[in-house]
């Protein structure tokens, strides 16, 4: 089983992963995982860095399909790895997956495009390049201003020696993504999304381990069952 791991930079993907990595081992589960970009590790992924330290120019600066293929070449590279670890693996957690793709970049296309755009990345992601579908997207819900004060306190990254990268900095741009992302669960695009909804009321981020066990109630049903009963 393939899960994704979907939101805005600093949504709280990586630890959210890793909880649910935790929790599906504790249950009995052979537990894979992936983070895209695979910095370090592909050459696209090192194209992926020079684009998000402003290289190439600005995010406007570009027409969405040139990073669009930049992300989709780094899965591409990881094609093996991937069926590999979904081979010796009862499931895959992948922190950013096609979705990732989508979101950010049709962010950037005007509204009346947005939809062709989507249709044509899909189909290379899923097409050309003959990625596996995810079984389920787990999509982390974060406002914008909370999302960018998270951003704020991240480690340092190995792709980028700013606090934060084109993407991050842009909070236009990521309330655009948000809303990209937003449709794409709307729509159940490709494969069932859950939508986990990381604020409270008045919209403080909520803590970690309950957002965690929102995730869980919604996944463990669809695991193995002999697993997900324990």
């Amino acid at each position: 089983m393939l899960v994704a791991i979907e939101g805005i930079d600093g949504a709280g993907k990586h630890t959210q992963t890793e909880l649910l990595k935790q929790k599906a081992e504790a249950a009995g589960l052979r537990v894979g995982v992936l983070s895209f970009p695979r910095y370090g590790e592909t050459v696209m992924a090192r194209s992926v860095a020079d684009y998000l330290n402003g290289k190439f120019g600005a995010i406007d600066a570009l027409p969405p399909h040139f990073p669009a293929l930049l992300y989709a070449g780094d899965r591409f590279e990881s094609r093996d790895v991937i069926r590999r670890l979904l081979a010796t693996s009862d499931v895959l957690l992948i922190d950013r997956y096609v979705a990732s793709n989508l979101a950010h970049q049709a962010a950037k296309v005007p509204a009346e495009e947005r939809d062709a755009f989507i249709a044509w990345l899909t189909q290379v992601e899923h097409g050309v390049y003959g990625l596996p579908h995810p079984d389920v997207t787990v999509y982390l819900d974060v406002p914008v201003a909370v999302a960018a004060s998270l951003i704020a306190k991240k480690k340092p990254r190995t792709y980028t020696d700013a606090a934060a990268d084109l993407h991050e900095r842009d909070l236009d741009y990521l309330a655009a993504c948000r809303d990209a992302y937003r449709l794409l669960a709307r729509r159940d695009h490709g494969n069932p999304w859950i939508t986990v909804d990381c604020v409270d009321a008045q919209e403080a981020l909520r803590d970690p381990q309950a957002i965690h066990a929102d995730v869980w109630d919604a996944l463990h049903g669809l695991l193995r069952p002999q697993a997900a009963s324990r």
